[in-house]
């Protein structure tokens, strides 16, 4: 008989033999014997709410779902067999499943409505034993708690049996690869709920009973230290991107306040409830309450995010810095360096906040089209559990996110497109080809210049990089772009922020960009004479004739790898 054909036959009786037989008890009390000193020594287990699981009948136990390990610690929390729900596709091989089942497992279907794992969870309850099941429906890490589904809710109200919120923390720190580290666990019990007995309850009940359920599974969790979701969010920042952050923040279920420079701003925006200015015909939410970002009550936020260019990276973490509560995450949305140094952003912030965790975004996101066709964008944090936060939090406001640690390659990968396509846009003039080979020189020297501090190739050839650099050259409101065409025209880069009535971020950048490189040894022709040009030293035309002049025999020159 082949696999495939013996798996289904597997699966029934395994349900069979949890809803008729129950575990075997001799394998489950050894097994027990063995682990629960080892949990208790090696991971330092920390067992509180053990009083809250009764004694005797039918209990359902609701609980977080981070490792492997979870049903094992968590069915020490009982002085009885505890009964569970495992994914199908961890039983496989005659001897991984005859153990499963004697412990107590029985298999769900996960990704649709598994009647069968109902029904022996019900017989189960129906002869007084408890069954653990995991509302989240997988193992959520890093980060805080998934979303649960209404499953626990139905069994709940089919059984009527008292559901008893648990969550534990520390599991998914155990296991690196095939070793067993020695991390703490902890595991947290809270009083049993109970539900009214319902003869076939509706989806709708179902969803409003695990939407009871849950919260308790939280309080527990975040009693136990685990990471709170971000209810509250601070921006700072009432430009293009600070506005529509604001917007995406609000529309993903957040508490948001949008701070702005002057109390006109604040006036301007409460009564009109739209950025005239940054992003016309972008309607504020009404949970979205403006202030003045001086009046801001930061300690009271989850995440504080700063849309501000980077060259006023320092006077706002000057005046807002010591106001970011170390229990807060820090989003950093410019794209460029910070002067006087040309420190990437997270870099600097880090050293002048306390916040647990700093994330930057990169990627093709102009911000009024991401309102209304969404967007593909990258989170970079070197803590995952704070972007995998973000992650979720943005993609409720309906954008594709992936994420990455490659944080200073993620940033310089958006400083060398801005780069990039000022370098494009003030050698046009001159023709396309040159055009074209300004951007693509600027953008690898950037990209070496990125490798030398450790970034990933992938990070400058995917969203980042080349997806940000085509998404800024088709835009027709691209700063950069009209920074680099007045550029063309012989405007005083001086002037260029006036005439545009804000930042361009590669005008503040390619001169830092420029003695970055130079100082670590990179060689950049290209970003010198580009930098030459946004300071004045050089006109554009002057400039453009250099960019695809020979330097010397082709054999002599090797070809840079963007």
């Amino acid at each position: 008989m082949s696999h495939d054909a013996a798996g289904p036959m597997r699966q029934e009786l395994l349900h069979a033999r949890a809803r008729e037989g129950g575990v075997n008890r001799f394998v489950y009390w050894l097994t027990r014997a063995v682990l629960e000193p080892f949990f208790l020594t090696y991971f330092r287990m920390h067992r509180v709410g053990r009083e809250h699981i009764p004694a005797t009948g039918p209990v359902i136990v609701a609980s977080n779902h981070r490792s492997f390990l979870d049903p094992f610690v968590i069915g020490t929390m009982a002085r009885r067999p505890m009964y569970y729900v495992a994914k199908k596709e961890l039983f496989r091989g005659r001897l991984v499943t005859w153990l499963l089942g004697a412990l107590g497992a029985f298999p769900v279907n996960r990704g649709g409505s598994d009647a069968e794992m109902i029904t022996t969870a019900n017989a189960i309850l129906a002869r007084g034993d408890i069954v653990l099941i995991f509302p989240e429906g997988t193992r959520i890490r890093p980060g805080s708690l998934g979303t649960p589904k209404r499953g626990v809710g139905r069994l709940a109200l089919e059984t009527g049996v008292p559901v008893v919120p648990v969550a534990v923390v520390g599991t998914e720190a155990v296991r690196r690869g095939w070793r067993i580290r020695p991390h703490k666990v902890k595991i947290r019990a809270g009083r049993a709920l109970r539900f009214p007995r319902v003869e076939g309850p509706s989806p709708a009940l179902a969803g409003a009973v695990t939407d009871r359920i849950w919260p308790c599974v939280m309080l527990q969790w975040e009693w136990l230290g685990g990471l709170p979701p971000i209810r509250r969010a601070a921006v700072i920042g009432a430009g293009t991107w600070g506005t529509g952050l604001a917007v995406s923040l609000a529309r993903a279920g957040l508490e948001v306040e949008l701070g702005c420079r002057t109390r006109e701003q604040v006036v301007e925006l409460e009564s009109a409830r739209e950025n005239h200015r940054y992003l016309p015909g972008v309607r504020l939410p009404d949970s979205v309450r403006v202030r003045r970002a001086a009046e801001l009550e930061l300690a009271g936020h989850d995440l504080v995010c700063l849309a501000v260019p980077a060259r006023a990276l320092p006077g706002v973490m000057a005046a807002h810095g010591e106001r970011i509560p170390k229990r807060a995450g820090l989003l950093v949305l410019c794209k460029g360096v910070v002067p006087p140094l040309g420190m990437v952003p997270s870099e600097f912030v880090s050293q002048r906040c306390r916040a647990r965790a700093v994330a930057v975004v990169g990627g093709p996101s102009h911000a009024a089209d991401a309102l209304k066709h969404g967007a593909s964008v990258i989170v970079a944090s070197r803590d995952r559990a704070f972007a995998r936060q973000l992650a979720d939090a943005l993609a409720s406001a309906g954008l594709e996110v992936s994420i990455t640690t490659d944080v200073a390659g993620v940033e310089l990968a958006g400083a060398a497109k801005n780069a990039a396509v000022l370098a494009a846009a003030a050698a046009a003039p001159a023709g396309p080809n040159v055009a074209g080979a300004a951007a693509g020189k600027v953008f690898a020297e950037v990209d070496a210049l990125a490798r030398r501090r450790g970034s990933r190739p992938e990070t400058f050839a995917g969203l980042a990089g080349a997806g940000d650099l085509v998404a800024t050259v088709v835009a027709s409101g691209s700063r950069n772009r009209r920074a680099g065409e007045l550029l063309s025209q012989g405007v005083p880069p001086a002037e260029i922020g006036a005439v545009l009535g804000q930042a361009a971020e590669a005008v503040d950048s390619v001169p830092l960009l420029a003695n970055v490189a130079r100082g670590a040894h990179v060689e950049a022709p290209a970003l010198e004479g580009l930098a030459a040009l946004v300071e004045g030293r050089i006109d554009a035309e002057r400039w453009a004739a250099t960019v695809t002049k020979p330097s010397g025999p082709a054999h002599m020159r090797p070809a840079r790898v963007a």
